[in-house]
């Protein structure tokens, strides 16, 4: 199954492009920049969280606001939520550097008086003629010395505040980055964190010489499923495919919601029977239960799952990878599903 990222950079963009506009003239939205990307989203993957939500809308008959379109931005385009979060951390940041330079600023005149206190005092003592002129002047410098100390303090608090705060907006933005990389339904990676794990996977085997897989894997007759059952016993299931998938996952290795019913899994500095033998667990664990709808206890029956994967080769982009190992998936499906494909064999037989 196509993404709506892989759609929008090949042929079938211009006809995405033209039902959006029609579709959103149809509802009687506005083509702005931002509706127009909700739009994309939307029947780029109509059975996603963004399309159930719009078709809520427009069944409700509810307006089609700016609100509207900012609120389903910030829900569900991750970049959007990113964004938003980023200014936020940006505000508070500009507000506490900007308290922490008035403390400076503030610190550094009271070290200039302190210092010119200092002067006055030395010419004081050397014209100084009996004991009470002497104690006059140390009395000065004790007071301008302990103001000093005091705003000294409140300086080192201050810093002491706005590094913890700093501390915080950074831990803050981490987690941020980290939802907007991580599938909501399946909290998996998505595909912003795929495409940039495959880009960093790829770079480091050229440039180690380490072996490098990818696999991509679909849930079989997925929509017949989900058109029997409902969309969110389509979820269940999403969810419980992630749920082996992230068990056979681990560092180094990355599990990743593709797209849809799609996922994929990269597997850095690992050998051939390695990733063969994982993909069989995965596929074996899947297809060994008969699963059953939580709302009815109806029992669903077995769900199967299909897999190519590809061996980066010395100089190979990612997106050439991917389309090989997108071609054994497919040959996989074409064979009768439920089973594993490597790219290799196709390659060679090619």
């Amino acid at each position: 199954m196509a993404t709506v990222e892989t759609t929008l950079r090949g042929p079938e963009a211009y006809g995405l492009a033209r039902r959006v506009i029609k579709e959103m003239e149809s509802a009687g939205v506005w083509p702005t920049p931002l509706n127009f990307e909700i739009w994309v989203h939307y029947l780029g993957d109509p059975e996603g969280a963004l399309g159930r939500e719009i078709r809520r809308i427009l069944a409700a008959d509810e307006p089609f606001t700016e609100g509207t379109a900012d609120m389903l931005a910030a829900e569900y385009l991750p970049r959007s939520r990113l964004t938003e979060e980023i200014r936020d951390a940006g505000r508070v940041l500009d507000r506490e550097l900007s308290s922490v330079s008035d403390a400076i600023a503030k610190a550094h005149q009271s070290q200039a008086a302190y210092g010119q206190t200092l002067d006055k005092a030395a010419s004081s003592i050397e014209t100084a003629g009996d004991g009470a002129s002497l104690q006059a002047v140390v009395s000065g410098l004790t007071t301008a010395t302990r103001k000093v100390q005091r705003e000294n303090e409140t300086l080192e608090k201050k810093l002491d505040a706005s590094t913890r705060e700093v501390a915080r907006l950074r831990e803050h933005l981490e987690q941020v980055r980290r939802d907007a990389m991580t599938d909501a339904l399946t909290n998996l990676a998505n595909r912003k964190a795929f495409d940039e794990n495959l880009e960093t996977a790829c770079a480091q085997a050229e440039a180690e010489g380490g072996d490098l897989f990818l696999a991509v894997l679909d849930i079989d007759h997925f929509k017949r499923f989900n058109d029997t059952w409902g969309h969110q016993t389509g979820d269940q299931v999403l969810r419980y495919v992630a749920s082996v998938m992230g068990r056979v996952a681990g560092h180094p290795r990355i599990a990743a919601r593709f797209g849809g019913e799609e996922f994929a899994m990269i597997f850095p500095r690992e050998s051939l029977i390695q990733v063969e033998n994982a993909l069989e667990a995965v596929r074996k664990e899947i297809g060994s239960r008969s699963l059953r709808r939580r709302s009815t206890d109806d029992e669903l029956g077995a769900v199967t799952l299909s897999a190519g994967f590809a061996q980066r080769r010395p100089g190979e982009s990612a997106s050439t990878l991917l389309g090989r190992a997108d071609a054994a998936l497919y040959a996989s499906k074409h064979a009768g599903r439920n089973r594993i494909t490597c790219a290799d064999p196709l390659d060679q037989a090619a």
